[in-house]
């Protein structure tokens, strides 16, 4: 097993745009020849564009693109650029008197922090697919639906620390698996070699990590209302054959990476959603495939944190690792 890029896992194009002002971005995951989709979506407050159509029951089998985005639900409109700009390439589902590009697409509010009247619009949906066409390195931390990302928010924005966009990909002979990631959560983000705290909610006078799950522990008897500015949105891409219920299932085992690396996952104030795009160049094994999903995702999360940086006076992991431990 070998890491490779994630944009150059084949069959897909990755583009990214953002705003510094809004402090907010997306990105989109572009397959032009169409890949099979699957969806899993476990935070109770989730933003999503086209998740049914991924039900196997449903008549569309194949997707063209997946859009993460920023802007809470106004953020929804990026899709529509990415439409355009794939409906401008004849790419899409043959309804005779054009093609329908199908896009799935899943957001995080990110509207806390920056100018929150900007957020991702058609035409930041429309620049992320032509940088796609130029797009060559994996570039983490700052950059498209993780521009504005922040983490630790149980206690508000000013015990908050920043997030950030991550990739891995891993090669396993001809088998290609990647995850790209947004990491927005409410909890804690944990190094699950050694069950530290490395970003979340973080006392800036004394230099420490409050731990999440302990407040809220704290807090039985008088529950705090937390800030509802969450959630961990991502992809995985693979070249596997798969059917839409496998690429489900994929999505599905995928979540065990939030799991190792955030506590708490998939709370009420999040909306965590993974999709699958698999490309259908080689055959696989499904759970084979599921397990490196769980552990690219994890391994993409732990890069996007510390990829990061402090933006708007919100100190990232880079800002504070000497003072850790």
């Amino acid at each position: 097993m070998k890491e490779i890029k994630f944009c150059d896992i084949d069959g897909i194009k990755l583009g990214h745009s953002q705003n510094i002002n809004g402090g907010t971005g997306c990105s989109v995951v572009i397959c032009e020849q169409g890949a099979t989709g699957g969806v899993d979506v476990r935070g109770g407050s989730p933003g999503t564009r086209e998740t049914d159509l991924l039900n196997p029951m449903e008549m569309v089998n194949k997707i063209n693109a997946v859009v993460l985005s920023g802007g809470s639900a106004f953020g929804l409109d990026a899709s529509g650029g990415v439409m355009e700009y794939l409906e401008n390439k004849n790419i899409g589902f043959d309804v005779t008197v054009t093609k329908v590009p199908i896009v799935c697409q899943a957001v995080l509010f990110d509207l806390a922090f920056g100018d929150p009247r900007i957020r991702p619009d058609k035409s930041m949906g429309i620049e992320a697919c032509k940088n796609s066409e130029v797009y060559k390195d994996d570039i983490n931390g700052n950059i498209g639906a993780g521009y504005g990302a922040t983490v630790g928010k149980f206690l508000g924005t000013n015990y908050a620390m920043k997030g950030g966009l991550g990739t891995y990909a891993v090669k396993v002979g001809d088998l290609e698996v990647g995850a790209i990631v947004a990491v927005n959560c409410l909890g804690d983000v944990i190094d699950p070699s050694n069950l530290d705290i490395i970003a979340g909610a973080y006392d800036r006078k004394n230099n420490k990590f409050l731990n999440t799950e302990k407040i809220i522990l704290d807090n039985l008897e008088n529950p705090k209302n937390p800030f509802k500015g969450n959630t961990t949105i991502g992809i995985i891409v693979t070249n596997a054959d798969f059917t839409k219920a496998e690429t489900n299932k994929v999505a599905s085992m995928a979540h065990n990476g939030y799991g190792r690396t955030m506590r708490p996952a998939h709370t009420m104030f999040d909306g965590d959603t993974i999709f699958t795009m698999a490309t259908n160049k080689i055959k696989a094994d499904v759970t084979t495939v599921g397990m490196l999903a769980a552990n690219v995702m994890e391994k993409a999360i732990l890069r996007g944190i510390r990829s990061a940086q402090g933006l708007f006076s919100i100190p990232s992991y880079s800002d504070i690792r000497e003072n850790l431990y």
